[in-house]
């Protein structure tokens, strides 16, 4: 790196804070189940702003439990360079996903007040709250509610499988307000405060690992489209209630599912995928013909436009199949999030540190949902990405190396010294990585 910013990481160091916090799990590990607002997470909470405090941070928590570790810039006046994750985990997850995201920023200012680097804009390492829809059934509630996303009547519909309110569970918890609305209110993000944001985080993909290179530098975050399709028939025994006459719900769903796969087929697109990931029928027994058929449906790709008319084409298909198999049928459309284009500010910041740092990168989209894509809605945004082990994520062998770890530090270390700037450099332009 010549004669710029010389950083000292131990990626052993950050993989020992990522199991350590690993341990806040309602599964044992590997495994990693950490849902927003129970035990685990608050213990999981408290963890990290220790690390954030021994890292010098000064630590501030909204209503929505986003929980901000900030070093202080010398330039009061401006926006802050923003970096951080999620550490809420799905059931039977991994140590990685999120985590390093959270973990990692707190290394990268802990190395970067080693080297005697001091910024110019404040910069803050922030963990989101419930990025997973686990336990509200809706993800990036804490990014949502700092871009302005959420409404406080869609909150109030999202109840946990005990009936609680995400108000009950956040003011339980020792965040929330009297009301969704005043929790909001007090979450939302100024105009301005925000500069830049980045996220470091594992691929949850295999092109990296395949391809042998160190450092993605995320161009677009795809968004899915979410539906959830129920048809409805008479049913009927399966030996008694002859051919012509039946309307077999879960036939219905079928031809659908297969539709899904022909519509994404069709654009051509290879950043464009359909998945049918949930199939219910019932009554679900042999001898009877299904009576009652539910789909989840999830379309994604980084192109809004091509996306909905996928979704479009999945909608008009709905209705040609219930009308010819006589069956009635309601569609929901969960949500509908557009897809983010990333930051050429942040993309050429990543870019030249990943350069610095000496390592093979490539350009490329994130196929997952991230706290960045709301981010996107109200600052510039850009992803970092490292290998993870085949490719996996969400599941308790979900692994990174120290290698690839202590590189993506780095390399997200540099990225924000280049977007804070330096200490008496008014344009922060000429931080030398």
């Amino acid at each position: 790196m010549g004669n710029g910013i010389k950083l000292d990481v131990s990626g052993e160091e950050v993989v020992a804070q990522l199991l350590h916090l690993a341990t806040f799990s309602d599964d044992p590990n590997p495994a990693v189940t950490r849902i927003v607002f129970t035990k685990n997470d608050l213990l999981a909470r408290g963890y990290v702003k220790e690390l954030m405090a021994a890292a010098g941070l000064k630590i501030r928590e909204d209503p929505m439990g986003n929980i901000f570790g900030r070093w202080e810039g010398s330039n009061v006046s401006t926006g802050a360079v923003v970096t951080g994750s999620h550490a809420d985990a799905i059931p039977l997850a991994g140590a990685y996903d999120g985590t390093l995201g959270v973990i990692g920023p707190i290394a990268a200012v802990a190395a970067l007040r080693r080297a005697g680097f001091r910024p110019r804009a404040p910069i803050d390492v922030l963990m989101f709250t419930s990025e997973e829809p686990t336990r509200f059934g809706l993800g990036c509630i804490g990014s949502r509610g700092m871009a302005g996303e959420l409404t406080a009547a869609l909150l109030d519909e999202k109840l946990d499988v005990n009936g609680t309110s995400f108000q009950a569970a956040s003011t339980a918890a020792g965040y929330g307000g009297a009301s969704h609305q005043e929790i909001l209110e007090g979450t939302r993000i100024k105009e301005g405060a925000v500069a830049a944001f980045v996220e470091l985080h594992i691929e949850q993909g295999p092109l990296l690992e395949k391809e042998g290179t160190q450092l993605g530098i995320v161009t677009a975050i795809a968004a899915p489209a979410a539906l959830r399709v129920f048809f409805s028939g008479d049913g009927g025994h399966a030996g008694a209630l002859l051919m012509p006459y039946r309307n077999d719900a879960g036939l219905a769903a079928a031809e659908v599912a297969l539709a899904v796969e022909a519509a994404v087929l069709k654009t051509g697109a290879i950043d464009a995928v359909g998945t049918t990931g949930l199939f219910e029928i019932g009554p679900n027994t042999v001898n009877s013909v299904p009576r009652e058929a539910k789909l989840e449906i999830d379309i994604r790709d980084i192109n809004k436009d091509r996306r909905d008319a996928i979704v479009a084409s999945v909608l008009k298909t709905v209705e040609e199949v219930a009308k010819r198999r006589k069956v009635r049928h309601r569609v929901e459309i969960i949500n509908q999030d557009a897809p983010a284009i990333c930051s050429d500010k942040v993309i050429a910041a990543a870019t030249e540190a990943a350069e610095a740092l000496g390592g093979s990168h490539k350009r490329m989209v994130s196929r997952a949902y991230h706290d960045s894509l709301f981010m996107a809605r109200f600052a510039p945004t850009g992803m970092i990405f490292i290998p993870c082990r085949g490719g996996w994520s969400h599941r308790p062998d979900e692994f990174a190396s120290p290698a690839d770890i202590e590189r993506g530090v780095k390399a997200l270390a540099l990225t924000l010294a280049k977007l804070a700037g330096s200490a008496g450099d008014e344009t922060g332009a000429h931080t030398e990585l």
